[in-house]
């Protein structure tokens, strides 16, 4: 078996960190997903569009895209079928961007969503002690921070080899 720099042995895959908080992000979102499918008939996209819209009514496709995580074209099928179902509606911005902005049903829609999202959430905090709380949300912060710091370099990388 090879070693890691720190001279242990290296761990098989359902030991990584990466992996372990990958499966715990999947679990919570499957389980948001079949709960806003079955309370609000939406997908956990269409969910995420909903909420970003909501915090920020002036996003664009491609800003609200790259905010979910999600590239253009699966945001604009995202947004085609929120505009279908008159949750959002566009309006014409500069150029080609659109202006996106929840409709009345959408708002209605968006405060049963929060309102679930925050019931599972105190759910998951109240399992953990107000210090594993706190140690937890300031590891997440200082992981997330250090993943797109590694992202930055890869992309760079990956731009240098070209």
């Amino acid at each position: 078996m090879t070693n890691r720099a720190d001279g242990k042995d290296l761990v098989p895959i359902s030991e990584l960190l990466s992996y372990r908080l990958s499966r715990a992000s999947s679990a919570l979102s499957r389980s948001a997903a079949l709960r806003y499918r079955r309370e609000f008939d939406v997908s956990l996209g269409e969910w995420r569009a909903i909420a970003l819209i909501a915090a920020d009514p002036t996003l664009t496709l491609n800003r609200l895209a790259r905010r979910a995580g999600l590239d253009k074209a699966q945001m604009s099928r995202v947004v085609s079928k929120l505009t279908e179902r008159r949750l959002i509606n566009r309006t014409a911005g500069s150029g080609r961007t659109s202006q996106l902005a929840l409709t009345e049903a959408g708002t209605e829609a968006y405060r049963g969503l929060i309102t679930a999202a925050n019931e599972r959430d105190a759910e998951f905090l109240s399992i953990l002690s107000t210090e594993e709380r706190d140690v937890l949300l300031s590891a997440l912060d200082k992981l997330a921070d250090l993943a797109l710091s590694l992202e930055r370099r890869e992309r760079d990388r990956a731009k240098d080899e070209q």
